[in-house]
């Protein structure tokens, strides 16, 4: 058995890779004769690439900064090894710096030609900038940090594939910085967020992932069984019930931002895993939710990108106050070209067997149950064809058994949604706070469920004795966090902004 543990080969079905990995094992190995710790536990890092590139901004090509040491750390993402002199890239997590190696100053000189693209590095030096203008490192002292094993993809090459870039998300971001940037910032959007909500007074909490009946929303869950309880469970489908239950227990405002999960199918819009935030907040109507909306989101993209105004796959979009608002049933009715009241159904089912596109499958649309109907013409007719933000107002009651009945429109509920680029990107209401009503809307979607429907509400006996209790008048509000990175990102699939979207297994 070999006394360095390094040397110890792992075997490969590939043969040119198996051989690269054992010649960068014995590099390593060799770096380790030298003297060099194999994994060292820390580095010390005094600058970033990019803060260093904005101090040195206005240098110009000769200029040299000799009483300026500085100390950078990352991976080599090219190595030029000449005979007295090498240059090396770093990457770090800001940006690329170049570094200048000279054999008549480093002790260790010869020790770079064990270092290989990947490996990651401590230098330290002084400041420079070459005469082609690119600010650089003079090498004074280094050390490697840490051996990449596998060889890094030739110039990306090797994952070219957009679904083999999800799956291998550490070589995607490692090569492409665009990416780097969605990600920042959907992590500023979250904390811009944050922020807001926090300095309106509403509070932060957690609910649980795991729910014995999923509620709050009309979607399937995954099922997991709970090995101690003896007890099939549900990966929560919403925020919203146990959100409800705080009101109840006498939080004036809080708000979750978690990760939920439906089993349905995946779409550029759709991940069976994802984020939303929900909010409630007693003493408000859906009103108050909708002026909180849209001056939040104005006031984000402002923060983020300097002004109301993003481009979004071309189109410029404005998200400052005041947002179009839009009638549900008017609108929707218009859109189709519907000359009477979309509640009435009788005239509906048979407007429907008469003139819907044969796309959707003729008779059948027509027998579905009305809640069905209601959201498969929005679908088609409505939502896909709002670009701008825009707010769909004021929703049949049909489709909404968790919203309070309009108070002034038999027939709707008081409910909105925000929707821009053909997605809807939230949802909410003036809550529902008659435990009898309530019963009786979870007893018609339990009907559904019954009858076939998956996807329809499940009733919730122990979130009905809560009610009953007492809530006071609230409004609440999901919004899909997810979608709003897409927007700010400018990217068009929602798997862009998930860093590890859910995959078939290979």
């Amino acid at each position: 058995m070999p006394s360095n543990p390094y040397l110890v080969l792992i075997p490969m079905s590939q043969k040119s890779l198996n051989e690269q990995r054992e010649q960068r094992q014995r590099n390593l190995a060799s770096l380790i004769e030298r003297g060099f710790e194999a994994y060292p536990y820390s580095f010390k890092a005094t600058h970033k690439a990019a803060q260093l590139q904005a101090n040195h901004q206005d240098a110009q090509p000769g200029n040299e900064f000799p009483d300026e040491l500085v100390t950078v750390a990352g991976r080599a993402m090219t190595v030029r090894l000449m005979g007295k002199a090498s240059f090396i890239t770093l990457q770090d997590s800001s940006a690329k710096i170049q570094a200048y190696f000279q054999k008549d100053v480093l002790e260790n000189y010869n020790a770079l030609k064990k270092i290989d693209l990947g490996d990651w590095l401590e230098l330290s030096g002084t400041v420079f900038v070459t005469k082609t203008g690119e600010l650089t490192v003079k090498v004074t002292d280094f050390k490697p940090l840490v051996k990449s094993l596998r060889p890094l993809p030739d110039k990306f090459h090797g994952l070219a594939d957009k679904e083999q870039r999800y799956r291998q998300r550490h070589l995607d971001l490692m090569f492409n910085p665009e990416v780097k940037r969605a990600f920042v910032l959907r992590s500023k959007a979250l904390a811009f967020i944050r922020r807001y909500l926090d300095e309106l007074g509403v509070l932060e909490v957690e609910t649980p992932v795991l729910q014995s009946v999923p509620g709050g929303a009309e979607a399937r869950p995954f099922v997991t069984y709970h090995n101690a309880l003896d007890h099939d469970f549900h990966l929560r489908i919403s925020l919203e019930l146990y959100l409800k239950r705080l009101i109840v227990g006498g939080f004036e405002a809080v708000y979750e931002i978690g990760r939920n999960f439906r089993n349905e199918g995946i779409s550029y819009k759709h991940n069976p895993e994802y984020t939303m935030l929900e909010l409630y907040w007693a003493g408000k109507d859906y009103l108050d939710i909708l002026e909180l909306v849209e001056n939040m989101y104005s006031s984000l993209v402002k923060e983020l990108t300097g002004s109301t105004t993003l481009s979004y796959q071309g189109v410029e979009l404005d998200f400052a106050a005041p947002w179009p608002r839009i009638d549900y049933t008017g609108e929707l009715a218009k859109r189709a070209g519907i000359d009477f009241d979309l509640l009435d159904e009788e005239k509906l089912r048979a407007w429907l067997r008469e003139h819907h596109a044969p796309s959707l499958g003729n008779e059948a649309l027509a027998e579905q149950p009305i809640n069905q109907i209601y959201n498969k013409l929005y679908d088609i007719y409505l939502e896909p064809r709002l670009q701008q933000p825009t707010f769909v107002m004021d929703h049949p009651l049909a489709i909404s058994p968790l919203a309070k009945k309009h108070r002034s429109r038999p027939g709707l509920v008081e409910r909105f949604e925000p929707v821009c680029m053909g997605m809807e990107l939230g949802n909410a209401f003036s809550e529902l706070n008659d435990p009898l009503d309530q019963r009786q809307r979870f007893e018609a979607q339990q009907a559904l469920r019954d009858a076939g429907d998956e996807e329809a509400h499940q009733i919730d006996e122990d979130f009905l004795v809560a009610l009953e209790y007492g809530m006071p008048p609230t409004g609440g509000l999901g919004l899909g966090i997810d979608r709003l990175a897409m927007l700010l990102a400018d990217v068009p699939s929602i798997r862009d902004v998930i860093l590890f979207p859910l995959l078939r297994p290979e």
